[in-house]
């Protein structure tokens, strides 16, 4: 599936190009040198990132100067590339997260989970390394950018060798085709210069987030011990030796999926369930409606419409789930559900609007939704809910102005001591 680009921005101004995909715990994983876009017309790519989404909200960007992110760039340092991450992160008000750094990516990463520790929930680092002065001789690096800046096309496939040096050519080829595609020879001169003189070895031992090294044994871009390094500076990290020297991450996968998995799952909370309804027991409803979902339809017509839809249905859903919500019923353009605490109803209704409110910062078509609540004792009957109770919250949402969260009195007293904020808008008939 083509991932949908998005745009944020970093601290001193840069554009930032990210996209998302799936739902569930947050992982978020910095590109390489080669773009998202390049990276989704591969099959291999597509499986990893299918296998991710599937369990995960994935997020990825593009690193500044490569990609779709701003290319005209001059400041490549650690610094900068720690707000650019920080302003995806923050953007996507992503309050805890994993991070997925890889050989390219992996000082960023490394500096900001020491920076962030109560952000980072778990670290896996692909073929790091703790000082790049160790990885490259000064003369062999100054061979590469001369090369670069003479020769993009021989330095290019010079790249891909390494890379892959046991292959396959079709795979070599097409690193070449993504790095051509990607970045300017400037660009990629600066970020060589960057790789062989970056120092991580100050923040590794504050590195507080349990920690995966993953290296494949016979990696020439990187060897095998300085990942071992690595591991052994961050105090809560373990190292494990993957065969193979391919320098790719999701080459090859399925070869370490299963233990990233175990790992990122392993002081997973679990997800609050939602209670099976029962006659007569009190709830708080939800009701949700799309602006405008019939003039959307005419004007965009049915497909690109129920994929606007579907979006919604997805931040929705993933709400739900996150705060204990029981769907009741979709409507197509909207959704009603119910909860057990009026507590976890607002924060899902917060979370709703602010999940609708990031998407419409940058998309071509927003999504504008209304959100009414109510609460009572409705009648459960075939999985459905029925009363008084359903009637007023469905009324409710109706009144509701885009982007706004509209309860009644008895909402606002059952939050009574619960720090949320109401605002008075009067009586309605």
């Amino acid at each position: 599936m083509e991932p949908q680009i998005r745009f944020c921005t970093s601290a001193d101004g840069t554009r930032i190009a990210y996209a998302t995909m799936g739902e569930g715990p947050p992982l978020v994983h910095p590109t390489g040198w080669a773009s998202i876009e390049c990276e989704s017309n591969h099959p291999e790519t597509e499986a990893y990132r299918g296998a991710i989404s599937q369990r995960r909200l994935f997020v990825e960007f593009d690193r500044r100067g490569i990609g779709a992110s701003e290319r005209e760039v001059s400041d490549l340092s650690l610094e900068a590339q720690v707000g650019d991450l920080a302003a995806v992160v923050d953007h996507l008000r992503l309050e805890r997260f994993g991070l997925f750094g890889h050989s390219e990516a992996n000082p960023a990463a490394i500096a900001y989970a020491s920076q962030h520790p109560e952000r980072v929930s778990r670290l896996v680092l692909w073929s790091p390394y703790p000082l790049g002065k160790e990885i490259g001789r000064p003369e062999a690096v100054a061979a590469m950018v001369e090369m670069i800046r003479a020769n993009w096309g021989l330095a290019r496939r010079a790249i891909a060798d390494v890379m892959y040096p046991s292959g396959p050519l079709e795979l070599q080829r097409w690193v070449e085709h993504c790095l051509r595609q990607a970045l300017s020879p400037e660009v990629a001169a600066e970020y060589i210069r960057f790789r062989y003189s970056v120092d991580v070895r100050p923040y590794l031992p504050k590195v507080k987030a349990p920690t995966l090294v993953l290296h494949r044994r016979a990696n020439r871009n990187v060897p095998v011990s300085a990942g071992r390094a690595v591991a052994a500076l961050i105090p809560d990290a373990r190292f494990v030796a993957l065969e193979g020297d391919i320098d790719d991450w999701w080459h090859g996968h399925e070869q370490y999926f299963p233990l990233m998995f175990e790992f990122l799952d392993e002081d997973r909370a679990p997800e609050p369930e939602a209670e099976p309804q029962k006659a007569g027991a009190f709830r708080t409803v939800l009701f949700t409606d799309v602006e405008g979902s019939t003039a959307l339809t005419q004007r965009l017509g049915d497909a690109r419409a129920r994929e606007l839809l579907r979006e919604h249905e997805r931040m929705v859903r993933e709400a739900l789930k996150s705060h204990g919500g029981a769907e009741v019923k979709t409507m197509g353009d909207g959704f009603m559900a119910s909860f057990t605490s009026t507590t976890r109803a607002l924060e899902c209704a917060i979370a709703m609007q602010r999940a609708f409110a990031a998407h419409n910062e940058s998309a071509e078509e927003p999504i504008k939704v209304r959100v009414g609540l109510n609460a009572g004792e409705p009648i459960a009957e075939d999985d459905d809910l029925f009363g008084t109770a359903v009637n007023l919250a469905a009324r409710i949402c109706s009144q509701a102005e885009a982007g706004q969260i509209l309860a009644p009195i008895v909402v606002r007293e059952l939050a009574a001591g619960k720090q949320f904020m109401f605002a008075d808008l009067g009586e309605t008939e």
